[in-house]
């Protein structure tokens, strides 16, 4: 067991520092100058210490400067990649937010992320299995064929024009008006009680959560469904029918056992989806969170909060995948990470 975990962290480190390099090419071959920026101001931290007076191509040298625009890009990405394992420094805002420390400004908005994106993932499991299961025991049946259509359709449906109906049609100033339209601000809640407060505060996320997560449910519950039907048509699923289980038994306890192990596989997979869609997501809710926060950074090429996006995404990525394999040994006995036949 310590070696494979001695040998993925050696793995997920190579990982991240292809990932690295890659992300950080790309930005430097983009066009565009951040120096440029119309973000900076005169008053950016960047330009703290220069008198008033100074020239805009002083400013825009001294922001090159800081970035390493002037160097190679290689040596640009090692002077980048020093700061961050000697100091722990990964740069400040250049234009989002001026001056201050990319990693308080990832910190501050995470965690709205990680709330969306957890929610998401469990609604996703918990609606997708069950469909997928009973889809698989009554296959072909006119149910069956129902519940496929619509999981194909909801599957074809583009996440920002889900999101933007459901704007015009469930959000103040729609036709029903339900829920918020943006944001996740509660507003005043002095007087209220703790559960009208949690109410309050869930409205803000069922909308986000439901347009990241029904693709999700319509795709997972298509792999549960072929998993399921693979699985249930074995000679020990026969032999226990013939023993005289009940049917739930057999289902539950001896084929989902074993048709879960694909599920898992894909939960890795999930992961990196469900980031890239909260950039749309966050964005058409104006939700503060790493989504949006990465629109405005793309928009104004603030390379190192880019960076640092991308650092914290393929982190991210990586801890789904090394979760997904552990939870192997959980469902599997069969898979043991001590020894190899």
């Amino acid at each position: 067991m310590l070696t494979y975990f001695i040998k993925r962290l050696f793995l997920a480190f190579l990982t991240l520092f292809m990932i690295m390099v890659i992300s950080y090419a790309l930005l430097r071959l983009s066009p565009g100058d951040p120096s440029k920026s119309s973000f900076l101001g005169e008053n950016s931290a960047m330009t703290e210490g220069f008198a008033a007076d100074k020239s805009e191509l002083t400013r825009n040298n001294s922001v090159r400067e800081r970035l390493h625009l002037d160097e190679p890009i290689y040596v640009g990405f090692f002077l980048w990649l020093k700061g961050v394992f000697l100091r722990g420094d990964f740069g400040i805002s250049v234009a989002v937010d001026k001056g201050r420390s990319v990693v308080s400004l990832i910190m501050e908005r995470m965690p709205v992320t990680l709330t969306i994106n957890f929610w998401a993932v469990l609604v996703t499991y918990v609606l997708a299995i069950p469909i997928g299961i009973y889809s698989a025991v009554s296959t072909n049946s006119k149910l069956d064929s129902s519940i496929t259509i619509i999981l194909f359709l909801l599957y074809s449906l583009p996440v920002f024009w889900v999101a933007l109906l459901l704007q015009v049609t469930l959000c103040d100033g729609g036709c029903i008006p339900i829920f918020p339209l943006k944001g996740i601000s509660t507003g005043d809640i002095e007087g209220l009680s703790t559960w009208s407060v949690l109410l309050k505060s869930a409205a803000h996320f069922v909308l986000p959560v439901f347009c990241l997560s029904y693709a999700g449910i319509a795709g997972l519950s298509r792999f549960a469904r072929s998993s399921m039907i693979e699985v249930v048509r074995k000679d020990y699923i026969r032999t226990a029918r013939a023993k005289g289980l009940p049917e739930h038994v057999v289902i539950f306890k001896h084929a989902l056992r074993n048709a879960v192990i694909i599920l898992i596989t894909l939960f890795a997979s999930l992961i990196p989806g469900l980031i890239a869609g909260s950039i749309i997501i966050e964005y058409v809710f104006s939700i503060p969170g790493m989504g949006d926060l990465s629109m405005l950074a793309l928009s104004s090429r603030d390379i190192p909060l880019l960076m640092a996006l991308f650092c914290f995404a393929g982190v991210l990525t990586l801890i789904g995948i090394f979760v997904a394999d552990m939870m192997y040994v959980l469902v599997d006995p069969r898979i043991s990470f001590n020894r190899r036949r």
